[in-house]
């Protein structure tokens, strides 16, 4: 087992693991850590704790130090510069017309880098765009292209809840996502209706699916016979949130009975 912290770079991000070495970090303090990208800046966003050794990327690096006001300045200003980069980096896209449309930017925290972020159709020779960025910012420059999903997350918005989409707001990767969750949930299949402004399917059909699963185990499946107080009859649909069945009687009747008035009858 070894000691761990976990950090997080961006609000809805990735949590990595750090050693936080013999420093006191509660959860919320600002940290500068080394990782393969080089120095960055960081919050803890977990307690330390005991974790297995193969739960960990090895070798694991240590927090190098609390973050200093001095710090916080720097990240201020790499924040500044980064919204100066993007401009200039639009420019160049439209001088050598590629078809790309640029979603972010990030500078690391010592500068070592910078990451451009972008959607397109399909691969783009941006090799000429690498060179000018390089020859003006005087340093390492990546183009990284990205999905919609990362798209969306990385600019927010509302989603058909109203709510600002959870991709932004506290999801921190990606699960994937399966038309059978809408089935399971009883959901339109209509792809206005459970798809995100990413046009991808929603990722709340994920994180609420085992709670449908497991609320439907008490449940008899739609088609069985069951017993019900007004005699037999065969399931014709159920309702989890409202814990009811519809049910089928043998004189042809509909009639809707809370789950616990029913009981599924054994195969002949």
């Amino acid at each position: 087992m070894v000691k761990v912290v976990g950090v997080r770079f961006k609000k809805a991000g990735k949590i990595y693991y750090f050693d936080p070495d013999n420093l006191t970090v509660p959860v919320g303090t600002k940290v500068i850590v080394e990782t393969a990208r080089g120095l960055e800046y960081g919050e803890v966003v977990t307690e330390p704790k005991l974790v297995p050794e193969e739960e960990t990327v090895t070798p694991l690096k240590k927090i190098v130090r609390i973050a200093t006001p001095q710090d916080e300045q720097k990240v201020e200003e790499n924040k500044r510069q980064e919204k100066e980069a993007f401009k200039l980096c639009l420019r160049k896209i439209q001088e050598h017309g590629l078809p790309m449309k640029l979603i972010d930017v990030e500078y690391t925290f010592d500068v070592s880098k910078i990451i451009f972020y972008f959607t397109a159709e399909g691969r783009v020779d941006f090799r000429e765009l690498v060179k000018d960025l390089a020859s003006i910012f005087r340093t390492r420059i990546e183009l990284r292209q990205i999905g919609v999903r990362d798209e969306a997350k990385m600019l927010g918005g509302l989603g058909v809840c109203g709510r600002v989409l959870c991709c932004a707001s506290f999801l921190g990767e990606f699960d994937p996502v399966s038309i059978r969750m809408a089935k399971d949930q009883n959901l339109s299949l209509n792809p206005s209706k459970i798809s995100g402004i990413c046009g991808r399917l929603m990722c709340c059909l994920r994180f609420e699916n085992e709670s449908y699963q497991r609320a439907k185990e008490k449940f008899p499946a739609v088609g069985k016979k069951v017993n019900t107080p007004q005699g037999e009859g065969k399931v014709m649909a159920i309702n989890v949130l409202k814990e009811n069945v519809t049910v089928e009687l043998e004189d042809k009747r509909t009639v809707i009975f809370s789950v616990h008035e029913v009981e599924e009858m054994e195969e002949d």
